[in-house]
């Protein structure tokens, strides 16, 4: 039986909102979640708002958090994937944008040319498939490939801490697209982000401003985060950082179900 909740603008705990990042916070990397966050993320819900906010498109929220029956839009208030760049609320879609019309062909084939030459010489353990993902509001770069196994990912991160693999691509990458006004991020096991200058997790935050301007809309004044990677240089750090938000950094999805269970002990 699908659980009921109060309309947002009736949820006990007013004008605030719960944001989770999804890889390693939710769910462990690219894998799925456990029902005991999805219960802690229900009683949650019934209290205030809650939205997640991720930098992999819909597919792979949906496939890590929801199921062939229940769509993940249908388990949270706020859907931000790409980091709001294809958003939803309420199940329903917000505006969006494009990366692609942003960057223009000419520039982003010339940066794509520029990776796959440079990942063609690079001498790591493995390579396997799809290096360069193109999504709607980002590229995502890996330097393994995106199709390497569970396995295979477990062992590329530690090579990659080691030696510092994505940190570097990332400096060549900066020196020779300097001009672009893009910004590089390192997040999950194996790849980086690669998306224009503003359109980090903050992103996501524009949608819950336009909110408050719509009519009936509400003003969330309390805007709560939580990220694992969220030092300087991680994918979770500008959110979590921004003045308009009250971050929270976990280890993992297990550290994030101890920091829930603690916030609604007190609900």
């Amino acid at each position: 039986m699908a659980e009921t909740y109060p309309p947002l603008d009736k949820r006990p705990i007013e004008n605030t909102i719960y944001l989770f990042d999804v890889d390693n916070t939710l769910t462990p990397a690219r894998r799925h979640v456990t029902p005991e966050i999805l219960k802690l993320l229900s009683t949650l819900r019934k209290n205030v708002a809650i939205g997640f906010v991720g930098g992999s498109d819909l597919a792979k929220q949906q496939e890590q958090i929801g199921t062939a029956s229940i769509p993940v839009t249908s388990l949270f208030d706020f859907c931000f994937s790409e980091n709001g760049l294809t958003a939803y609320k309420s199940g329903l879609p917000l505006a969006s944008h494009s990366f692609i019309r942003w960057i223009g062909e000419d520039k982003y084939k010339r940066m794509a040319n520029f990776i796959m030459h440079y990942i063609a010489d690079l001498d790591i353990p493995i390579k396997r498939g799809t290096f360069i993902e193109f999504r709607n509001g980002m590229i995502n770069v890996s330097p393994i490939g995106r199709n390497a196994s569970i396995q295979e990912r477990d062992e590329y991160q530690k090579y990659d801490l080691e030696h510092k693999i994505r940190e570097t691509f990332v400096n060549a990458l900066k020196k020779e697209f300097g001009d672009y006004g893009l910004t590089y991020s390192i997040g999950g096991q194996i790849s980086f982000d690669v998306f224009p200058e503003g359109w980090d997790k903050r992103y996501c935050l524009q949608h819950l401003e336009a909110e408050a301007l719509k009519e009936g809309g509400i003003e969330y004044k309390y805007i709560h985060f939580f990220g694992d990677k969220t030092s300087p240089g991680g994918n979770d750090y500008e959110i979590y950082s921004d003045p308009r938000v009250i971050g929270h950094s976990v280890t993992d999805p297990d550290d994030c179900a101890a920091q829930l269970k603690k916030i609604l002990s007190n609900v």
